[in-house]
């Protein structure tokens, strides 16, 4: 099956989550992250996922899965050993229009989940087909160690140098942005020199620096 890679707004967004083990943990941590508004059902949670419910962040229904409960949500992703309640889910998600992920169950699956890299705005994802998950986490934990955390300034001031650019109705071609996000300018990044890198990539591609 060929995937077609998406990245989704998730603010605000109701999603289930079945399950409330470590597998669950993660995938509400994932939808956290990008602000969806979060409905865990399990009878039990992990200590986590409990800190989580009595903060408020998500909501706790504390029973196990019943067919009708994806009514309501836009994304279901399923984290039991229950092959049963992949099934029942996912066959639930098709006919409600729901897309529905169960773990390591690809044939249960409208769509996968890839091992992500997040530095500031910057998300790289990496994904087999579903194929194999510990490929991708292997090819993820090589990507964290060559994305450093400067790669985040560095992608909250190409946001910026491009906010200016707009406001000045310039518009570099492809070709010119890949030759001013050259190495010189992440070694400004990389030392720190944030404001200078900004103001570099600015001249380099025929903007005015002080707008």
């Amino acid at each position: 099956m060929a995937y077609y890679p998406i990245f989704l707004d998730m603010a605000g967004r109701p999603c289930l989550v079945i399950g409330g083990g470590a597998v669950a943990e993660r995938k509400v941590e994932g939808l956290l992250k990008a602000g969806a508004a979060v409905t865990v059902i399990s009878p039990r949670l992990s200590a986590r996922l409990e800190a989580l419910a009595a903060e408020g962040r998500i909501r706790h229904l504390g029973r196990p899965y019943h067919p009708g409960d994806l009514a309501g949500y836009q994304l279901a992703l399923v984290a039991t050993d229950a092959d049963e309640v992949n099934a029942a889910a996912a066959r639930e998600g098709r006919e409600g229009n729901v897309w529905v992920n169960a773990a390591d169950d690809p044939a249960h699956c409208d769509f996968i989940l890839p091992a992500v890299v997040r530095r500031g705005e910057l998300v790289v994802a990496v994904a087999t087909g579903g194929s194999s998950p510990a490929l991708s986490r292997a090819i993820r934990e090589e990507l964290e160690a060559y994305l450093t955390d400067d790669y985040a300034a560095l992608a909250r001031i190409v946001a910026e140098v491009r906010g200016e650019l707009r406001r000045q109705a310039r518009s570099p071609d492809p070709e010119t942005w890949r030759r001013a996000l050259d190495g010189d300018l992440r070694r400004l990044v990389a030392r720190g020199r944030l404001e200078e890198a900004k103001a570099r990539l600015l001249r380099r591609l025929g903007a005015d620096a002080c707008g």
